[in-house]
């Protein structure tokens, strides 16, 4: 009763800081923990669905296969309100509910005891949300491909899974495995998670694609993609000699060019199993699903809209980032959307990871972050709102000032052994399950050796980067530097190096190490005639001080 109360206030605590801040009850009652949440456990998802591609429209159930956690008689899913819900089904008896909004409570009229497995199922159906800018502002894709036939897909991240089917929509409980049919007009065909178990005649002009999802996965990242798909597959050789399979599915006249486009899937693995371990749901494989939008991680069945084109730096962004993810969001995964930056951060800075390992050069990867710094807004801080269904970032910082601060704290450690090994542990540490922030931060703490909390929390909690504050005094051949570091974050003290440059131009500059603090410190060089900051290792803002 103690943790049952407990869990109350901090929900209603969350409730009244996210409505404070301009957030809705829908938006908490998406995003937070109520007790009719925290009284179940997913364990298994079996998701039923007919897409009538013609009309626009979906209909199906989905079983919910639950533990109690505590005696309970109401619990909370979530579906988006424009979609009806026909009937909901306990042990073949039919359960009273309400909806509020998107959120939809089921009245077990009696005790369900702690401890105690069941399965309710929700049926449903209805014209679902169509993406008006997919993926970020996602739902259906009702598309067309080059030869005008339909193109169907599904995105939802931040937007929530409920969007299109009934399901515990937060991101704190992911079911163990899942089973995904979905029976789609013929001759299209239909690609999910994880691995197809069959497909059969459905009737009326209809086939069914049974896949089935081995592992846990984030609600979010199950998806349909609906087309005329050509599938061709590949082999993965792991370091220690198993093999991965490798699916991809894409429009049947761009057959020829994916064969050729995706020759640089193995060499990417081979850099991620480097330094974040195996591919993390190797008896689902790996694939990639051409789609009618840029891209998303979807677990096991990755997006690619990128039209078969590399960056300038030779790679196809959309493949490696995507990919990046399933070690970082579907594997290694957030508790609560305020924590995005957990997604994100760590798999734009796999990208630079990633060139690094192909071109073996530091220098390259450096290049690379500083086509992202320029993109950094300082807008907002890295860590969101928590106990609401998305936060309303202004900017794209939770991507790039995330990447700018990891490769930071790599020049903090200063020792790429134990920060590579610190990075690889992190994501086997964290292998298909949820984390927090200060989890995370602990982690590199620990692992590092190296107190990197104030470093870290000056760059998630507040909207700032560090600033260093300096000034240059010359008195005859000597030149004193004076700094101190202007933060919002107690106790932040953060080495950084620095550049002399020399009075005569054939001298090399001499670099040193600081130790800012709060406190104004001072050092003092001869014949050199002014500074230059390693902006290129750290995110900071040098500053002329009056």
């Amino acid at each position: 009763m103690r943790q049952l109360f407990t869990l109350v206030c901090l929900w209603l605590g969350w409730a009244a800081t996210a409505q404070a801040q301009g957030f809705t009850r829908q938006d908490t009652l998406r995003g937070s923990l109520g007790p009719a949440r925290t009284c179940y456990d997913v364990t298994y998802y079996d998701l039923n669905v007919k897409v009538n591609v013609a009309e626009r429209k979906i209909a199906g159930y989905n079983a919910i296969h639950f533990k109690a956690l505590e005696n309970f008689s109401v619990l909370q899913v979530d579906l988006a309100e424009n979609l009806k819900i026909d009937r909901i089904i306990y042990n073949d008896y039919p359960l009273g509910f309400q909806r509020e909004g998107n959120a939809v409570f089921i009245d077990f009229k009696q005790i369900m005891p702690g401890g105690r497995a069941g399965v309710v199922k929700v049926y449903f159906q209805g014209t679902p949300r169509v993406a008006p800018n997919p993926p970020w502002d996602g739902g259906f894709t009702w598309a067309q491909d080059a030869s005008g036939r339909p193109w169907v897909g599904v995105s939802c991240q931040e937007l929530g899974a409920s969007v299109w089917w009934p399901n515990k929509d937060h991101l704190s409980d992911e079911p163990d495995s899942m089973r995904i049919y979905a029976e789609v007009p013929s001759p299209l065909m239909c690609v999910a998670n994880g691995n197809l178990a069959s497909t059969r005649d459905a009737g009326q002009g209809y086939t069914g694609y049974e896949w089935r999802v081995s592992y846990p996965i984030n609600n979010y990242n199950v998806s349909l993609n609906i087309a005329h798909y050509a599938h061709f597959e590949d082999v993965y050789t792991a370091t220690d000699g198993e093999k991965l399979a490798l699916d991809y599915y894409v429009l049947d006249y761009n057959l020829d060019k994916a064969r050729k486009h995706f020759e640089q899937v193995k060499p990417m693995l081979a850099c991620f199993e480097k330094h974040f371990g195996k591919y993390p749901f190797w008896r689902d494989g790996y694939a990639l699903v051409e789609t009618p939008y840029w891209g998303m991680e979807h677990q096991s069945a990755v997006a690619y809209g990128n039209n078969y084109k590399n960056n300038p730096f030779g790679f196809d962004f959309i493949i490696i980032h995507e990919s990046g993810h399933e070690y970082f969001g579907n594997s290694l995964s957030m508790k609560d959307n305020a924590e995005m930056w957990l997604h994100e951060a760590f798999t734009t800075y796999a990208e630079a990871v990633y060139l690094e390992c192909m071109t073996g050069s530091f220098a390259k990867a450096v290049e690379y972050l500083q086509t992202q710094r320029s993109r950094i807004g300082n807008q907002d801080p890295m860590l969101g709102t928590f106990g609401v269904n998305y936060s309303r970032w202004r900017d794209s910082d939770i991507y790039f000032k995330g990447t700018w601060m990891l490769h930071t704290l790599r020049s903090v450690v200063a020792n790429d052994d134990q920060w590579f090994a610190t990075l690889r542990d992190f994501a086997q540490t964290y292998q298909r399950s949820p984390l927090t922030t200060q989890e995370a931060v602990d982690f590199f703490c620990q692992k590092t050796g190296v107190n990197l909390r104030p470093i870290f929390y000056q760059y998630l909690k507040h909207t700032k980067p560090p600033r260093l504050k300096y000034r240059l005094v010359k008195e005859k051949k000597n030149l004193t530097l004076y700094y101190r570091w202007e933060v919002d974050e107690p106790g932040f003290a953060m080495p950084v190096k620095v550049r002399f440059t020399p009075t005569r131009s054939k001298d090399k500059p001499a670099e040193l190490l600081l130790q800012p603090t709060a406190d104004w410190q001072q050092v003092t060089r001869t014949k050199v005639q002014n500074v230059e900051w390693a902006t290129e290792l750290y995110y900071f803002w040098p500053e002329l001080a009056n």
